[in-house]
Formats: C-alpha cells, structure tokens, sequence
C-alpha cells in the first residue's frame, strides 16, 4: 500500500494537476476573503464569519476534487497498464486505499494552503480559534467523502472527462437536493436532514462537533472505498 500512495503522490506532484488546482483554490479563497472577511476584520465580526468562509470554499469542492481524482483509475484503464495493477502481489483494498491516501493528501496540501486566512484575522485578535478549528475538520472529513466518491467515478470508466463530469453533475446535484429543504416539511426534511452532506457538515461550522456528524462522513467515505474495490475486484476476476 505504501508504495502505492508513494508512486500516486509522485505522480500528482510530478504533473502540473496538484499545482493548478492547489493555485486556483487558493486563489478564489484569497478573493473571497479580501473582498468579504477583510472588510469585517477590525469591526468585531471577522471572528464569526471565517466558518463560513469555509463553508462557501466547499462548494468549490464540487468541481476541484471530482478533477482531482479524475485520473486515478480511469488512465490506467484508457492506457493498459490496469493489467499489471491487478495482477501485481498487492491487494486490491491497498491499491485503493494507497490511492485515496494520495489524493486525499493533495486535498490537505490545498487546504494547508488557507492556514495563513485565519493567521491572519488572528493577528487583529479576532478569530475564535475554536470555530475555526471545528470548520476545518467539518472541511477536511466532508472533503475525504468528495475524495473517495471522486476515486469512485474514476473507477467506473475508462475516460478522465467523464469521470470528472460524472462526479461533478453528481455532487452538484446533491447540493440541489440540499437547497429543497425549503419547499418541503414534516418527514421529508427529517430525511432531506439526515442524508444531506452540508447539513452535517454546517454543524462543524457552527462549532458543534458531534459523533454523529462524524461517523457520517467517515462511513460515506467507507462506502464508497469499498464501492470502488468491489468494481476494481470484479473486473480483476473478469480479466483472470
């Protein structure tokens, strides 16, 4: 597993991918933040607000990390060389697990990157490190679950465009089926409630941790680590 995630990381560090999207994140952060947490920095708001700053940069996400993984498995299949992964002497939940480790660790580097955001507030003494540390984790476990949906689609098609498409439109729509909540009531929101990724993950936000909210994430990123091994498992057995 190891030497999976070593080459994986090789491989997104040695191309420009990691580069670009790192820069592009960090870009539309730095916008966002100049133009509407700087302003409030001095006037006692800032302080509450950085949380939701993160939780706009999630919808960022949508788009950043299904092209992010777009290529984990999808390359190997459009060029060939699956063959030689499958019938390597390393299991199939390592390669997966080696390969979500790999993007998941580009997924931390970008989000690394927005550390110097709240440095800054908190030179002006008004950051609530507390909510900023809660938003950061509702962040990096909702960006784990993008992660591994993203190795998912990749793992279904042999073509990083698709792949890329697929688990945007998908992630987006997800997000739709969030902002229904306001049009319907009674059982249908509780259920709307429960499954909705940013309902969960505006708790972390709000500086409420809860078990819940994170068993919930960490079992939709197991879900779908063991879709992707059980699709990568059947076609090894159909191959040999």
């Amino acid at each position: 597993m190891l030497s999976i995630y070593k080459k994986e990381l090789k491989t997104y560090f040695y191309s420009p991918l990691a580069y670009v999207l790192s820069g592009i994140f960090v870009l539309v952060f730095g916008i966002y933040f100049l133009s509407q947490t700087m302003p409030k920095v001095g006037h006692g708001i800032a302080q509450i607000v950085f949380g939701g700053h993160l939780f706009f940069a999630s919808f960022w996400l949508v788009m950043l990390i299904p092209i992010l993984t777009m290529r984990v498995f999808a390359e190997e299949r459009k060029n060939g060389t699956e063959v030689l992964l499958m019938t390597s002497p390393v299991s199939v939940p390592q390669i997966v697990i080696g390969k979500f480790l790999a993007a998941f660790t580009v997924f931390l580097t970008m989000t690394a990157l927005t550390a110097i955001f709240p440095i800054i507030i908190s030179i002006n003494g008004e950051l609530i490190i507390s909510n900023a540390l809660s938003s950061y984790l509702g962040f990096i476990l909702l960006g784990a679950s993008f992660v591994a949906f993203g190795l998912f689609t990749s793992s279904i098609t042999e073509s990083q465009i698709i792949a890329a498409v697929l688990g945007t439109v998908t992630l987006f729509f997800i997000l739709l089926i969030d902002q229904l909540k306001s049009f319907v009531s009674g059982i249908l929101l509780e259920i709307i409630n429960q499954l909705s990724l940013y309902e969960h993950y505006k708790q972390f936000v709000q500086s409420v941790i809860s078990l819940k909210d994170i068993v919930f994430f960490v079992s939709l990123t197991g879900m779908f680590l063991i879709l992707v091994i059980i699709v990568i498992e059947k076609r090894r057995w159909s191959q040999g």
